[in-house]
């Protein structure tokens, strides 16, 4: 088959062997891929610190036809439409363990746009529903909210009922369209003014959930812009992995902050994520509710020019590789 492979100079589009699915796993014909930040981090040879190491296969998230399942693999058959996240996606097959495997919710439901999906569904549910423990009627900001991650995040807050969804973003375009995507406010989180606009929009008392995936440089303002006794979910450091943190502040305001990470969650943890998140969310996405913009469909042997589009930071929704 053909893959994007981890090589001495980089990604390169080359051939590489059919991966063997494992007995609680299914090997998939790939029809598209989605790119995510952390794939440029891998495309480098390192992420967060861990390296891919020479062979590696690219990629994350994915969508086409169940090839073979192993012997383990309950409710899933050869032909089904699928939809994936796991290691390897950007290649012709892929393999993915039985719990990171969802059936495409819609026949009108493309390759393209359900390879946008899984990565976004999963990490926004967890950090909203299960830590964040939005309920309806409450208030969120998403930190980087027009990141493709930061999109879905909205939507998902406006369906659970969500009196209040703020999302930042230092672009004046990209802000400009937050509202599209469920924001009732948005802000310029270079802007020191926006801590007060949230707080004159939650009547001074600070919003229920921060989901932030920028870190660093705003983590201050964060807990300022949380009302006593909020939650921050920490998802991403875009903004950098250190940086100062006023601990008097969060005593003060007597915060939950809560990281995550699916760097070190067992098998059985994501499989637990990825019940809970179709439970709740499976019925809006047969319905159409939930869906990403594709900013640019390249094919897979594009895929390093792909990387640059993301690395260059002017897209707006998903990159996607078409195989």
């Amino acid at each position: 088959m053909k893959a994007i492979v981890l090589g001495s100079d980089g990604p390169t589009f080359t051939d590489a062997p059919v991966p063997v699915p494992k007995p609680n796993e299914v090997l998939v014909r790939v029809r598209a891929c989605a790119l995510n930040r952390a794939d440029l981090g891998v495309a480098a040879g390192h992420r967060h610190g861990s390296v891919g190491g020479a062979g590696t296969v690219v990629g994350m998230e994915f969508a086409g036809e169940v090839v073979q399942t192993g012997a383990e693999v309950p409710g899933l058959r050869v032909g089904d439409r699928v939809m994936c996240s796991g290691a390897g996606g950007f290649a012709e097959y892929a393999v993915a363990d039985r719990g990171r495997v969802m059936p495409i919710p819609s026949a009108q439901m493309s390759f393209e746009q359900a390879a946008t999906l899984p990565v976004a569904l999963q990490t926004m549910h967890d950090a909203l529903v299960t830590h964040g423990q939005l309920a309806a009627g409450g208030s969120v900001m998403i930190q980087g909210a027009s990141s493709g991650v930061g999109l879905l995040a909205m939507q998902i807050a406006r369906l659970r009922g969500a009196a209040l969804v703020v999302g930042s973003s230092t672009d004046p375009v990209r802000r400009a369209r937050l509202a599209e995507f469920g924001a009732h406010l948005a802000v310029d989180s270079r802007d020191p003014a926006w801590v007060d606009q949230v707080l004159q929009a939650t009547g001074g008392q600070g919003v229920d959930l921060i989901v932030d995936q920028v870190s660093n440089g705003v983590a201050n303002q964060n807990m300022k812009a949380t009302r006593i006794l909020g939650r921050i979910v920490n998802v991403g450091r875009l903004g950098g992995m250190k940086g100062e943190f006023d601990f008097d502040l969060h005593a003060l305001r007597r915060i939950s902050y809560i990281g995550v990470t699916f760097r070190t969650r067992s098998l059985d943890e994501v499989r637990e994520i990825n019940s809970r998140m179709l439970a709740d969310l499976g019925p809006a996405l047969a319905a159409g509710q939930l869906a990403l913009p594709i900013d640019r469909v390249f094919g897979l042997d594009e895929a390093v020019a792909a990387l640059a589009h993301m690395k260059a930071n002017l897209h707006f929704g998903k990159i996607v590789l078409r195989t």
